[in-house]
């Protein structure tokens, strides 16, 4: 029996870059990441999935408990919402939810809850096209100023809130409710008595018409106007003011500790009135894309409910510049699918349904993620205090 060679190995060939780099991504995407803020983003990001996948799962139970077919409501949604002049549409709509939903979520982050956005863009509405009806001038300036005039009297009626949390320890939840309903009165007082059209007939009562020059130029065959950019730019703003800033420092910094804030030379109560003179002015520009683009005065067609509306989105978007984007854009697009869904017999109301349940159960959601992340992080410290004892040589007490 003759000895055999030993087998060698097959030469493996040289992998090719392409296939290096693919193992490399595919690495980086399974292996979970140590950057604890990247950990994060991406348990905040899928919690806010998982809510509103539930909330879809929930609402298409009650279509089929009421007799209506789910997924028929949710394909015609589709079919309908993917159209090029409904994407326009949802943009549209997005365009005051991503303002309003700016204005809370700079409170938020002061651990501020300004539940009185709704009067503040209402109240700026009126005055900025009081205002912006008793001049015209070179079309960019005008809408600038009428802009401006906006965010003016947006702060203003912000302030009045400020000063009695900082004044008087009046709770910031109380008073921008109760000014919410004082705002109406007196909106509809100064209306009735000072600014109404007479001359204009009928039951679409309004304020005198502002003048082309302070007309927000309409894109898009008047499907979307510019306004829509002035969104963006907010939300930018935002985003570098409240996470880039030194000031957006101080500002989340008296929100998590008021008490750590103020030892470290922090004034609580200078930021309080700040936020929330920021967060009015923000307010102020809710309902210019109505005013400055579609009617072009105050009065019937100033949509509501866009400030509670934006305390969703906030939420949903978890008061994150991008979470904010995509959380409007989402309801602007439940929004411009109402009308084809009750075409098809299935009420509109049912995305009212699915945005409140959308709400409830991103609360939900994220609460028990936050616990959750809370218990790992309180189990790893505990682990990592367990393994530094022993390396640090104490020695043990004789019996």
């Amino acid at each position: 029996m003759t000895d055999q060679p030993p087998t060698q190995p097959p030469a493996q060939t040289p992998a090719l870059p392409i296939e290096n780099a693919s193992k490399s991504l595919l690495a980086s995407v399974t292996t979970p990441t140590s950057n604890p803020g990247i950990q994060r983003s991406l348990v905040t990001l899928g919690s806010s999935i998982l809510a509103v996948v539930i909330a879809l799962l929930i609402s298409g139970i009650l279509l089929q408990v009421t007799g209506k077919d789910a997924l028929t409501a949710y394909q015609k949604m589709l079919d309908t919402g993917l159209q090029s002049d409904k994407l326009l549409e949802m943009l549209q709509r997005a365009t005051p939810l991503m303002l309003s939903a700016v204005a809370v979520a700079i409170g938020f982050k002061m651990n501020l809850f300004n539940i009185g956005v709704e009067g503040q863009y209402l109240f700026a509405a009126l005055i900025a096209a009081v205002v912006g009806a008793q001049f015209s001038v070179w079309a960019p300036l005008h809408v600038l100023i009428i802009l401006v005039v906006a965010m003016i009297a947006g702060s203003c009626w912000a302030g009045i809130a400020a000063l009695l949390k900082v004044k008087r320890g009046v709770n910031e939840v109380i008073a921008t409710i109760m000014l919410n309903y004082i705002a109406l009165s007196v909106i509809q007082w100064l209306f009735d008595s000072f600014f109404r059209d007479d001359s204009v007939s009928g039951l679409n009562v309004k304020t005198k018409l502002i003048p082309e020059s302070g007309w927000m130029p309409d894109l898009f065959g008047g499907r979307l106007n510019a306004m829509f950019f002035v969104a963006i730019a907010v939300v930018a703003a935002y985003w570098v003011l409240v996470f880039k800033s030194r000031f957006g420092f101080r500002l989340r910094a008296s929100g998590l500790n008021g008490v750590a804030a103020r030892t470290a030379g922090i004034s609580s109560g200078r930021m309080v009135i700040v936020a929330l003179l920021i967060s009015g002015a923000v307010a102020g520009l809710i309902a210019m894309p109505s005013v400055l683009g579609e009617i072009h005065a105050y009065g019937q067609g100033v949509p509501k409910q866009l400030g509670f509306a934006g305390i969703a989105v906030a939420l949903l978007g978890r008061n994150h510049p991008l979470g904010i984007v995509l959380a409007a854009a989402l309801f602007g697009f439940l929004d411009s699918t109402s009308g084809a869904l009750q075409l098809e017999g299935i009420p509109n109301s049912i995305i009212e349904v699915i945005q409140a349940i959308i709400v409830l159960t991103v609360v939900i959601v994220n609460e028990a993620v936050t616990r959750s992340m809370n218990r790992r992080t309180a189990t790893r410290t505990a682990r990592q205090l367990e393994a530094v004892v022993p390396a640090a040589g104490v020695a043990a007490v004789p019996a």
